[in-house]
C-alpha cells in the first residue's frame, strides 16, 4: 500500500498543471468626457467598440505574466458617451506541459482565466460612472490566438513576385 502512495504521489508531481499565484488591476481608466449632458437618457442607443489584447512575459522557469487589456468607447452619433482601458494581469504556473503546448496555454488559457474578472471591473466602471453596467460578451480567446497566428504567419511570408 505505500509503494501505490508513493508511485501515486510521482504521477501526481509529474501531471500537468496550471496555477493562479496572483490577479490584479495594472491600469484602470474610465472617462466620461462630456458628463453631465451625456448623462441624459438617449433617443436611440450607443455604438459600443471594445479592442481585446492579450500579452505574456516569463517570470521565471515555470512562472509566467499574462496581460489582458480591454479598450472601449461608447458613442452617440459624435459624442462620446465614455471610454475605459483595463489591464488586468496575473501570475501563473505552469508546470508539466510539454513545451509545444505551453504558447497556446499561457496565450488562450491564463486569459480565459482573468476574463470573468476584468469583465466584472468593467462593468462596475461603467456603472460607477453612470450609466448602466457594460456586460462584455464571452471572448473566444482560442479564436482569438489563432487570429493572430495567422496574422503572423502572413506578415513573414514575403509577397512573390510576378
Amino acid at each position: 500500500m505505500t509503494d501505490t502512495t508513493a508511485n501515486g504521489g510521482a504521477a501526481e508531481d509529474n501531471a500537468p498543471s496550471l496555477n493562479a499565484l496572483a490577479q490584479y488591476i495594472r491600469d484602470l481608466s474610465f472617462e466620461n468626457p462630456n458628463a453631465p449632458r451625456s448623462l441624459a437618457p438617449q433617443q436611440q442607443g450607443p455604438q459600443i467598440s471594445i479592442q481585446v489584447n492579450v500579452g505574456a512575459n516569463q517570470l521565471a522557469d515555470n512562472d509566467f505574466q499574462v496581460e489582458l487589456t480591454l479598450e472601449g468607447k461608447a458613442t452617440s452619433g459624435n459624442d462620446t458617451l465614455f471610454a475605459f482601458e483595463l489591464v488586468y494581469g496575473g501570475v501563473f504556473r505552469i508546470r508539466n506541459v510539454p513545451q509545444e503546448q505551453l504558447h497556446p496555454i499561457v496565450m488562450i488559457e491564463c486569459p480565459r482565466l482573468l476574463f470573468p474578472f476584468a469583465r466584472q471591473i468593467v462593468a462596475d466602471a461603467v456603472r460607477n460612472g453612470g450609466f448602466p453596467p457594460l456586460f462584455i460578451d464571452p471572448i473566444d480567446f482560442a479564436a482569438l490566438y489563432r487570429q493572430k497566428l495567422a496574422e503572423l504567419q502572413a506578415a513573414e511570408t514575403p509577397a512573390t513576385v510576378s
